[in-house]
């Protein structure tokens, strides 16, 4: 009988057990609690450039999405600075549980190989949730250029003493790298001329103060259109459906010049995982919904949509290429 009682007396603790002793069940329930109720305030998206650029039109295009689907309004903005670090930076050291990075090519691969020594985040302290998007670079010509291929470009370098001129949006950018494969490429001198973001180094190019440049496909789509600027070549191996009539590089001859620009969503790795894969939920909806893809197409891009796990294979495949770009071009901004 005393046995009886005693387990009895057992059985009743443990029934009590899950919800007052074991802190990791708690944080697990917790958890669980906070993706279903997550947001519970406005969003941000933080766009570590300038507004106007390809990040800026596609965490725009993305937050009126999400803002739809969460029902929360979901605000972009832009903190630009050290390429993308500063922004990027903020969030992986944000805590509000509400705080989103528009990661890019340039902050979640490429700057790793740039700032070796100088780097204020690492790639485990943000967590992949999505790739929203995928677009082409495009190699233009200033009006006044005196160019229609990438053929004619080399000729008219190799004829000038000064070389041509090359605009980005900064230093280290897969822009600036773009234009350093042309270089390696083609064997010629092209000038670099940094700009701190799409918008400014346009203008110049449209007033035919720089040469040539190279630039993401949507920020500069309109002006191509627009016939302020000329298309020479797109950066993929594939036309792009925006420029059907503009060659890629390897159909001109420079196969190695392949750089695809991507845009993503990452988040404090503190993130909870619920609230993480919620959010790609969220994401790859919004992506496969026919206006949005609609939006993203007209830009140029290509949208993608992927998983968590998919998108965070992908970043460090794209580390270990691009640092090897980075180190055979010898650029270093630390």
């Amino acid at each position: 009988m005393h046995t009886t009682l005693r387990r009895r007396a057992l059985l009743g603790v443990s029934a009590l057990l899950p919800a007052t002793t074991f802190p990791g069940a708690r944080r697990a329930a917790h958890a669980q609690g906070d993706a279903a109720s997550w947001p519970t305030r406005p969003v941000r998206i933080v766009v570590p450039f300038p507004a106007g650029g390809t990040t800026d039109l596609l965490a725009r295009i993305l937050a009126d999405a999400l803002g739809a689907r969460l029902g929360q309004p979901v605000v972009v903005e832009n903190r630009g600075g050290a390429g993308g670090n500063i922004g990027a930076d903020a969030v992986a050291k944000s805590n509000d549980g509400h705080t989103l990075l528009m990661a890019t090519i340039g902050t979640a691969a490429i700057n790793y190989g740039l700032y070796r020594h100088t780097m204020p985040y690492k790639p485990e302290d943000l967590a992949a949730v999505s790739n929203m998007a995928a677009v082409p670079n495009v190699i233009v010509a200033a009006p006044n250029v005196e160019a229609r291929t990438l053929a004619d470009v080399v000729a008219l370098a190799k004829r000038r003493r000064d070389g041509l001129t090359i605009g980005s949006s900064g230093n280290g950018t897969s822009l600036h790298l773009t234009g350093e494969l042309l270089k390696q490429a083609a064997g010629i001198d092209l000038v670099h001329v940094p700009f701190r973001g799409s918008g400014p180094m346009l203008t110049e190019v449209i007033a035919g103060r720089v040469d040539l440049a190279v630039d993401n496909l949507p920020s500069s789509l309109g002006h191509i259109r627009d016939g302020r600027m000329r298309a020479l070549a797109v950066t993929t191996e594939k036309r792009a459906p925006a420029l059907p009539d503009t060659p890629t590089t390897r159909e001109a001859g420079f196969p190695s010049v392949d750089a695809v620009a991507w845009f993503g969503i990452q988040v404090p790795a503190r993130t909870p995982r619920p609230i993480i894969e919620r959010l790609a939920a969220e994401i790859q909806a919004a992506v496969r919904d026919p206006a949005v893809r609609a939006k993203i197409e007209e830009q140029g891009a290509e949208p993608i949509g992927d998983t968590p796990e998919q998108f965070e294979a992908y970043i460090k495949r794209e580390i270990a290429r691009w640092g090897e770009v980075v180190r055979r071009a010898k650029v270093e901004l630390d």
